[in-house]
C-alpha cells in the first residue's frame, strides 16, 4: 500500500457516492412525473461518475493492480466505508428526497473546501464533482421545501421521512480517525468547519417548509469503520451480481 491513509480516505467519499447512486438509479422509470424520473436519473449518473474518479484515484493509491471495477465490484459489505444514511431504503419520493437532501448539502460543502486540497489529483475531482453537487442541493432543497410547505399530506409525508432519517445526518460529518488524519496533513478537510454551515443550510430548509425539526441529537454511526445495516448486503448483491457472475467485465 502506497498511502494506506489517503486510500481510504478517497474510498469512504467513492463508497459514498456508488452507494447513493445505486440507490438513486432504482427509481428509474418508477419516478412520479418523467421530469423527475429523468432528474434522479441524473443525479445518479453523477454520483457514479464521481465514484469512478475517486475509485480509480484509491485503486492507484493501493499500488496492488487492482482497478475501479474491482473496488465497485469484488469487495465485501464490510470492507465498504459509506455512511449508513446513503444505504436507507428509498422509501416513499419524500424519504428519497430527505435522504438526498442530507447529503448533497454535505456534499457540496466538502468538494467545495476539498478544491483547496493540497493534492491535486483530490483538487481536480473536487471541482469537477462541486458543480455537479451545487445543481443536486437546489434540487433537492427545492423539493423538501415544495412538498413540506405543499398539501397536508406532502406535508406529513416529509415530517415522517424527517423523523425517521434525522439520526442518519451526522455521522457524514462526524470526524473518525481517517478524517483528522487527512486533515492534520492537509489534503483532506476539516468536518468541523463545514458542519456548522451544513447544520445552518438544513435549519434554514426545513423551517421555510415549516416542518418540525427533531429535537434529538442522537446520531447512528459505524459506517465508517464497516459496520452497516442489513440494507447494503441487498445492495451489493444487485449491484455485483454481474461482475461476480462474469468476471472480467469492465465499467
Amino acid at each position: 500500500m502506497n498511502d494506506s491513509t489517503k486510500y481510504e480516505y478517497v474510498l469512504q467519499q467513492a463508497d459514498n457516492s456508488l452507494i447513493l447512486g445505486q440507490r438513486l438509479a432504482e427509481w428509474c422509470g418508477h419516478g412520479p412525473v418523467l421530469e423527475q424520473d429523468i432528474a434522479m436519473t441524473n443525479i445518479s449518473l453523477d454520483l457514479i461518475g464521481q465514484a469512478r474518479l475517486l475509485y480509480q484515484y484509491a485503486a492507484e493509491l493501493q499500488g496492488e493492480g487492482k482497478s475501479e471495477d474491482d473496488l465497485a465490484y469484488l469487495r465485501d459489505a464490510w470492507d465498504f466505508k459509506n455512511v449508513l444514511l446513503v444505504e436507507q431504503p428509498n422509501g416513499d419520493f419524500a424519504h428519497t428526497i430527505l435522504r438526498q437532501f442530507f447529503y448533497d448539502t454535505y456534499s457540496s460543502l466538502f468538494y467545495e473546501a476539498l478544491m483547496q486540497s493540497s493534492d491535486e489529483r483530490l483538487a481536480s475531482i473536487a471541482a469537477k464533482s462541486h458543480k455537479e453537487s451545487l445543481y443536486h442541493v437546489k434540487w433537492s432543497g427545492d423539493w423538501v421545501l415544495r412538498l413540506g410547505d405543499g398539501t397536508e399530506e406532502s406535508h406529513q409525508r416529509m415530517q415522517d421521512a424527517l423523523n425517521n432519517l434525522w439520526n442518519y445526518k451526522d455521522e457524514i460529518v462526524t470526524i473518525a480517525e481517517v478524517d483528522q488524519k487527512a486533515h492534520e496533513e492537509w489534503w483532506g478537510i476539516d468536518l468541523n468547519g463545514i458542519r456548522q454551515q451544513r447544520d445552518e443550510m438544513i435549519t434554514a430548509i426545513l423551517t421555510e417548509a415549516t416542518l418540525e425539526i427533531p429535537a434529538g441529537t442522537y446520531s447512528y454511526a459505524g459506517g465508517k469503520e464497516g459496520r452497516h445495516s442489513e440494507h447494503l448486503g441487498y445492495i451489493l448483491a444487485d449491484l455485483q451480481f454481474l461482475q461476480r457472475a462474469y468476471p472480467g467485465l469492465e465499467w
